[in-house]
């Protein structure tokens, strides 16, 4: 067999400006949301992050223009989530969102993935509230996403159930655990201490776990009817091609 068999993708120019976006400049829009804006211009930091994403996302049509079929998936992808999240909103943290997210990003791409995220973060928070956790929240559902896109890229990640529902656990758990329970910290106090980081991973820890267990079930539930639509809608159209 040769090398170009076995050899795992490159991540394309695409992929890695979107990194640079994800990853360096929302993390800095949002700590100028906190220090300089004094957390008071959310909805602004939230619109920037939402066009921010819509600049690596419209990459993906470079060679061509999109089709209106291939916006409005990613649209029902977002609505399904926001759905989602409203139905269960008399059970704290047991939500589908992420679930939702990881398949975005595993049937369409990283950039999708963070798209769906942080859309349905944004749009849900005009039912359940606005306010200055609503970039963390955005930010956090989008990097899960996007993160289960390039995994999936690179053959990491699996569209087995297995495979998922590790990833949606861990991924829940640690990184969007990990980074709105800092979030929160900030919200109170722009001075970060051990002290008050142990408070807030250990008041906020059930309520993450919780949320871990959530997205697992969801997963186990969810993962393989819609990765088989969506797939079907992907042959039968030739849409996004991650």
């Amino acid at each position: 067999m040769s090398d170009q068999h076995i050899t795992k993708p490159r991540l394309s120019r695409r992929t890695l400006f979107a990194s640079l976006l994800i990853l360096v400049v929302i993390p800095i829009t949002m700590c100028i949301g906190i220090f300089v804006l004094q957390d008071r211009k959310y909805y602004f930091i939230s619109l920037l992050i939402l066009l921010y994403t819509m600049i690596p996302f419209a990459m993906v049509f470079e060679k061509r223009k999109p089709q209106a079929r291939e916006l409005i998936v990613i649209a029902v992808l977002a609505a399904i989530a926001v759905a989602g999240r409203g139905a269960f909103f008399m059970l704290p943290q047991f939500k589908p969102v992420v679930a939702i997210v990881i398949i975005a990003g595993v049937c369409f791409g990283a950039e999708s993935g963070f798209l769906v995220g942080a859309m349905a973060g944004f749009v849900s928070n005009f039912f359940f509230g606005q306010g200055p956790w609503t970039p963390w929240q955005m930010f956090c559902f989008g990097i899960i996403g996007f993160i289960a896109g390039i995994l999936f890229q690179k053959g990491w990640l699996k569209k087995s159930k297995l495979s998922l529902c590790i990833y949606g656990g861990v991924s829940t758990l640690l990184i969007y655990g990990g980074i709105i329970n800092i979030g929160s910290l900030m919200m109170f106090t722009p001075h970060i201490t051990w002290e008050g980081l142990l408070a807030v991973y250990a008041s906020g820890f059930w309520f993450d776990m919780v949320h871990a267990i959530a997205t697992v079930i969801f997963l186990l539930l969810l993962s393989r009817p819609m990765i088989e639509k969506l797939e079907r809608i992907k042959a039968k159209y030739g849409l996004i091609d991650p």
